[in-house]
């Protein structure tokens, strides 16, 4: 039978599938259906994989012998820097395009744990470098809404995937905004985590102290079963935190949420999206929240840490591929010009630069000028986030100062592309959890977000408020 996946959530499939009302292998066949119907013109999918009703009948089998999973027949997508044992990752980059992954991400492990079905891998910016999925290798995303705008980026695959209905949920990885900046472009949900609170293993790394793996979904609901789904301690990751972090609390009466206005009211940022961020503050103060302004003093350095401490990480990560133990290696010559010729031809304009940027401020004379000061501006970021939550329990912000821009507006203009992760980037710098939310449309009906940052392990609270504003705004 067909089933209608644009109007079903992942709470809903789950009853739906325990009470016979369709099965896994409906849910798959009508996630290839919408495939093969805008696959084409979105380009959501690096590769849709061949196997997935197989998955999905395993998935109905189980739950005819009372397999209890939390996921168990729920199609999904993952992002093409996530490693799935036998099936090819390339972190939407040329220097690895035929790569075949020999081990599972941890995440991907705890998802078939749960009995998710995956669909297929999605695009991304070449090693998750860029806001737009233009950095592509294999081509641009297009947003569902308007196919002439961006979906956002890096895990603008993931966004696209989710909000054009072809499964319920997807996992992207966010280093300065890169889930919750498309999440919001797209008009669906996206989870950033406590930094540690998901595992890393299986993802490749491009700023080891910044990335994280996260979900994207239709609904605060279904991403905070993911969440459940993903999260928890992994002796395979050195900064995994332990499983006794998180500590149960209990909901309160009236929630203080922060508005850092000095720091969003600035110029750059759209009328629109300012106008939609007071009205839903407003809605939020009415349904009995207090609105307290704060002042955040070191968030105005932001950009330039993060795109210091970032490339640096960036550049080092990236040494490991050199044509020698995996993925393009061409021909040049001699050792020296073997790893010129095949990192010129493999990585994209936009990896080579942030490369070339990464390895200056590491060299001798600059290290301490640029790395190590940027290590002291983002204690500062990181103490402006501790006292602000002393006194309030949320902080609000747009998730994006701008909504889907036009495919090929900011590829000539990296700055302009960078102060896109304005609102986003301070939360990866203080590891701290951030969610964003759909929360209106422009009049050119294209979606906007609301963000809300929490303090480190207090996922429940943004849960909390993200289900309570969605209840409000509906």
């Amino acid at each position: 039978m067909s089933v209608d996946l644009n109007k079903l959530i992942i709470e809903e499939a789950l009853k739906g599938l325990s009470n016979g009302d369709f099965s896994s292998v409906d849910l798959v066949k009508s996630s290839l259906n919408i495939i093969s119907e805008k696959e084409g013109d979105i380009h959501a999918y690096l590769e849709v994989f061949d196997d997935a009703i197989e998955q999905a009948k395993k998935a109905d089998e189980e739950r005819k012998n009372g397999g209890k999973g939390m996921l168990l027949g729920i199609p999904l997508a993952v992002k093409d820097n996530i490693l799935i044992e036998g099936r090819r990752v390339t972190a939407a980059s040329k220097i690895l395009e035929g790569y075949v992954a020999p081990y599972d991400a941890t995440v991907i492990k705890q998802l078939k744990k749960e009995g998710a079905i995956f669909i297929g891998r999605t695009n991304m910016d070449e090693f998750a470098m860029g806001g737009s999925t233009e950095n592509s290798a294999f081509g641009v995303t297009k947003n569902p809404h308007d196919l002439s705008r961006v979906a956002g980026g890096s895990s603008g695959g993931s966004a696209a995937a989710v909000a054009m209905g072809s499964v319920l949920g997807a996992l992207g990885s966010d280093t300065g905004g890169s889930i919750r900046q498309p999440a919001s472009l797209c008009g669906v949900v996206g989870l950033k985590t406590t930094y540690g609170s998901v595992s890393r293993f299986g993802l490749m790394a491009m700023g080891s102290s910044l990335d994280q793996i996260g979900p994207f979904a239709k609904t605060v609901g279904d991403a905070e079963i993911l969440f459940k789904a993903i999260s928890g301690h992994d002796e395979m990751d050195s900064t995994s935190l332990p499983d006794d972090f998180y500590k149960t609390e209990s909901k309160k009466d009236k929630l203080v949420i922060g508005v850092p206005r000095n720091f969003i009211f600035t110029e750059g940022i759209d009328k629109e999206v300012l106008s939609n961020f007071e009205k839903s503050l407003n809605l939020l103060e009415k349904s009995g929240a207090e609105i307290k302004d704060i002042d955040l003093p070191s968030l105005k350095h932001s950009l330039a840490v993060y795109y210091i401490l970032m490339p640096a990480e960036a550049s080092t990560n990236l040494a490991r591929f050199d044509g020698v133990r995996f993925g393009l290696s061409e021909d040049g010559g001699d050792v020296l010009g073997s790893y010129m010729k095949t990192r010129g031809d493999g990585f994209g304009r936009e990896v080579r630069r942030r490369i070339m940027l990464g390895a200056y401020v590491l060299s001798s004379g600059y290290y301490d000028a640029y790395y190590n000061k940027a290590n002291g501006v983002r204690a500062l970021i990181n103490d402006d986030f501790k006292k602000a939550f002393s006194s309030v329990d949320i902080i609000a912000t747009p998730t994006s100062p701008v909504p889907a821009f036009k495919i090929g507006e900011k590829s000539e203009d990296p700055l302009s592309m960078y102060l896109a992760d304005i609102f986003t980037v301070p939360v990866n710098l203080a590891g701290v959890p951030a969610i964003s939310i759909p929360s209106g449309f422009t009049e050119e009906k294209l979606p906007l977000g609301i963000q809300f940052i929490a303090g480190h392990d207090r996922e429940g609270i943004l849960f909390e408020l993200g289900k309570k504003f969605e209840s409000i705004r509906e």
